[in-house]
């Protein structure tokens, strides 16, 4: 399944995705900006588990096995750059925008600021195509719901 997403999403003209694997690819970048200070903690993990279960109304098991899926998706997926390039090819910019938002409340989940989860932040929302100013309100949403 991991294989065949990745081999959709690096495609030369990869195709939208269906709601479920772009749900998969979102919370893979969940996971790597997690994963980007070399301390993926349990706040993290529980944030992300947050999110999901707000995003998709999943119950807390159906967050924790698409969040599983997800950190597998993570570990094979290639380099930021192209990663992040493939779903902004395949995800319509409200959904993309609303991930922006939700990576600021991964980044902010441990209370700290990580100097490599900000760079890897401000990386994927230029990728993704959402501006330094979408970006900043996100990152204000995310703080007033912290």
């Amino acid at each position: 399944m991991i294989k065949e997403l990745l081999g959709r999403l690096l495609a030369p003209a990869p195709e939208p995705l269906d709601d479920g694997d772009a749900r998969l690819a979102l919370c893979a970048l969940l996971v790597r900006i997690a994963r980007s200070d070399h301390n993926y903690s349990d706040d993290e993990r529980d944030r992300i588990d947050r999110i999901l279960r707000a995003r998709y109304d999943l119950d807390l098991g159906g967050a924790i096995l698409l969040r599983e899926q997800a950190e597998a998706l993570e570990a094979e997926a290639p380099d930021t750059v192209r990663f992040t390039r493939a779903i902004k090819d395949a995800v319509a910019y409200e959904n993309r925008m609303a991930v922006i938002e939700a990576l600021w409340q991964v980044v902010l989940a441990d209370g700290k600021r990580d100097a490599a989860e900000d760079a890897l932040l401000r990386l994927s929302a230029s990728l993704l195509g959402v501006s330094d100013v979408d970006s900043a309100r996100a990152r204000q949403r995310a703080e007033a719901s912290s």
